[in-house]
């Protein structure tokens, strides 16, 4: 793919052509305020489809669930595809802000729950589209075509997969390069692009143990699925330090342990919830091979009476970003951002953006920006406790609005430039 040679016009292209982010500012509001789960985005997806329709994009709505697609064709060159995330979280927001979330919704089981973008996801659908906006009347500056990808269901690393099931590379063109950003806990500004490893895979795992029930008064006469389960638990703890080389990665925690609900009573049943966290695909195998052998293994021990269920119910690959595409935008963002272009290291989260490029063979890269409040930072940093600052999916996560929209709207629009042909 054609990459443009010049960046140094970037900033003036930006000046010119950045819109008046007041409008965005407030949108972000509205959003953050009204936030819809996974797989509800209805209106959220609502604002963004219009929005690219009032701007010439050819839009397509409903891909696998609330997923929106604008394309804009302007001539012969590349074609890139920027993408953001819509979902909020299940959780009951407490940062005081005037725009707090308020909102509830019924769960699947029927329980009222509240709802809160507490990972920024908020910022992202608002930055795409002032992105959108830039871009569309700069496009006398550049030619090729651009997508603009607003996705659902992030939170539960599924959207990207369906809206690929759901025929979206029927609809759109297959991009030459995939790009993304996420909102992260770090300087206001700044904005973290790198090479290689930036988000581990993520597998999760429903566990069931086959005990026998019976009265605790006679254990001999019952098998005990709890002791069995502990003893999993307990085992699965050796995985990383045994079996996984020392330059490597890998996290398997138990998030959940369910049996029994009385204590004379010893149960039939026990369920585990497992998380794995891995970047390399080998040891991800290993780690995966590993925790299968240990429960069939402490099942048999134990004598349980059927063969355990070990069944992955999410899984979503790593984040490894593009060397030669990461590289290309480290030139242009440098340029612009200076100061503020960090490498921040990769993180231990999971994303499903990587699903839009590797399902076309594309390249693909995500880089993060920061929303935490300068002088809170500093302070922070300061005093060494920053790890106390709310982080993503904190209920007490709140990043400033100004300057992070415009840093995200740049960021994006800057990508964008960066791929597209640039017309002098």
């Amino acid at each position: 793919m054609q990459v443009n040679a010049s960046n140094h016009g970037f900033k003036a292209i930006i000046d010119q052509f950045r819109p008046d982010l007041q409008k965005f500012e407030q949108l972000y509001r509205q959003i953050h305020a009204c936030p819809e789960l996974s797989g509800q985005e209805e209106e959220t997806s609502k604002i963004a489809a219009d929005f690219l329709q009032g701007y010439g994009f050819e839009v397509y709505t409903y891909i696998g669930g609330y997923g929106v697609a604008g394309v804009l064709r302007n001539g012969s060159g590349p074609t890139v595809l920027l993408r953001a995330d819509m979902d909020a979280l299940p959780v009951q927001e407490k940062t005081g802000l005037p725009y707090t979330s308020q909102k509830t919704v019924r769960n699947n089981e029927g329980e009222e729950i509240p709802v809160m973008h507490a990972c920024g996801h908020d910022i992202h659908v608002v930055a795409l589209m002032g992105s959108a906006q830039l871009l569309h009347e700069a496009r006398q500056r550049w030619s090729g075509t651009l997508i603009c990808i607003f996705q659902p269901a992030e939170e539960t690393v599924s959207g990207a997969q369906a809206m690929v099931d759901d025929g979206l590379y029927e609809k759109v063109p297959k991009p030459d390069v995939v790009l993304a950003q996420h909102l992260m806990r770090a300087r206001e500004g700044t904005v973290s692009l790198r090479s290689g490893r930036l988000f581990t895979a993520g597998d999760s795992f429903d566990v069931r143990i086959y005990g026998r029930g019976g009265h605790g008064s006679a254990p001999q006469a019952c098998i005990n699925p709890i002791v069995i389960g502990a003893s999993i638990v307990t085992r699965l703890q050796t995985v990383v330090s045994c079996e996984v080389a020392p330059e490597e990665f890998a996290v398997v925690s138990c998030g959940s342990i369910q049996s029994g609900h009385k204590a004379n009573i010893i149960p039939d049943q026990l369920d585990l919830k497992l998380n794995i966290r891995t970047y390399n695909a080998e040891t991800r195998e290993r780690v995966i091979s590993a925790i299968k052998r240990i429960i069939e293994a402490e099942c048999e021990a134990g004598g349980a009476i059927e063969k355990p269920l070990i069944q992955c119910n999410q899984s979503v690959p790593a984040t490894i970003n593009d060397d030669a595409t990461a590289k290309t935008l480290q030139a242009t963002f440098g340029s612009y951002f200076k100061d503020n272009l960090i490498d921040a290291g990769p993180l231990s989260a999971s994303e499903d953006f990587t699903i839009l490029a590797t399902a076309v063979g594309a390249p693909y890269v995500m880089w993060l920006f920061g929303g935490v409040d300068s002088k809170t930072w500093d302070d922070a940093m300061a005093k060494g406790t920053v790890d106390e600052l709310p982080y993503n999916h904190s209920p007490f996560f709140a990043p400033t609005i100004e300057p992070t929209v415009q840093t995200a709207v740049d960021a994006m629009s800057i990508g964008a430039l960066t791929f597209l042909r640039q017309r002098v």
